[in-house]
């Protein structure tokens, strides 16, 4: 078969013949896949600066992705073999059976940016309805989703903040009420946000870049010595760096708690439920054009010019298969 090969760590993978999958036992599954994404942890895993990197090479790429089981069942399944592939090996009984009218391509990348964004808000925020959210760092392709998906669990207003004026007009359609660029200047950030907080008190903030926006938030959030409304932050990601400056009295004058979102943050029954409710509803939401997500379409045969080409931040790319 054809498939995304990684000769060696830290190479590109090469569009390459490579050995069938072959099931050992009856717990496993032949998967003719269509489509795989390409994530961040794809490529920490072939550069061997991930803890559960490849053992044996050469090896195929690619966690996850979306097939066809021999029966023409259309599912979404990690690969127990990498999926980047003509064909892959997957657990028995550990895959989710996709709505028939679904993209595959759209499939394929969503479960990441849900991880990202629905765990955080279901279960880290433990958004109501009615809720008023902020989603910072809004414009890539987990914020985006978060914006929808907030609006979905029943926010009543979404604020969405980014860099890229052009998504952040885009996100306006997405569901987003009110859009802030963090490219002003840091006193127009703090004020906006006053604003905002004086009118409709933030209940949750997402925050997916960490950094000096963070220091800007918390400045807009502190209070003044009487009784401040309260605030979940919950970040996810921290492109814009890990540290922030974090100053004792912020905390004691503001109701804020600040928690992470990560596997390491969740609980095993968190992640049970992910796969058994809240991925099968974002498929169907997206079958139903009721969740979208861009993405870069490339055939597997250019794997090599894909996978360090640089991709708007707001896709995510996927490879097809066939």
């Amino acid at each position: 078969m054809k498939a995304a090969v990684i000769k060696q760590l830290g190479t590109t993978p090469v569009y390459a013949d490579f050995p069938n999958p072959v099931p050992q036992n009856e717990h496993e599954l032949i998967i003719n896949v269509k489509a795989a994404s390409v994530k961040n942890l794809d490529k920490l895993r072939a550069s061997g600066k991930h803890y559960a990197g490849y053992t044996k090479l050469p090896a195929v790429v690619g966690f996850d992705g979306v097939g066809t089981l021999t029966d023409g069942t259309l599912v979404y399944a990690q690969g127990m073999t990498g999926m980047l592939a003509e064909q892959a090996l997957i657990p028995k009984g550990k895959y989710l059976i996709l709505p028939q009218n679904s993209d595959v391509a759209t499939a394929a990348a969503l479960p990441n940016a849900v991880i990202g964004s629905a765990m955080a808000l279901l279960f880290r925020a433990k958004i109501q309805p009615g809720a008023i959210v902020l989603i910072n760092g809004a414009t890539g392709v987990t914020g985006q989703v978060a914006v929808q998906l907030a609006k979905h669990y029943g926010a009543s207003k979404v604020i969405a903040t980014g860099r890229n004026s052009e998504a952040l007009e885009k996100l306006k359609s997405l569901g987003a009420d009110v859009i802030l660029s963090l490219k002003d200047a840091d006193t127009t950030i703090v004020e906006n946000l006053k604003a905002i907080q004086n009118e409709t008190p933030i209940d949750i903030v997402i925050d997916y870049i960490w950094g000096h926006s963070v220091e800007l938030l918390l400045q807009a959030f502190k209070g003044k010595g009487g009784y401040t409304h309260p605030v979940k932050m919950v970040t996810v990601g921290s492109i814009s760096g890990e540290e922030i400056q974090l100053r004792s009295d912020v905390l004691r004058s503001t109701a804020i708690e600040i928690l992470g979102s990560g596997i390491g943050s969740l609980s095993e029954k968190e992640m049970q439920l992910f796969i058994a409710e809240v991925l099968p509803e974002t498929f169907e939401l997206a079958a139903n054009g009721k969740l979208s997500i861009e993405t870069e379409v490339a055939p597997l045969s250019e794997i090599e010019d894909y996978w360090n080409k640089t991709i708007d931040a707001g896709k995510r790319l996927v490879i097809v298969v066939g």
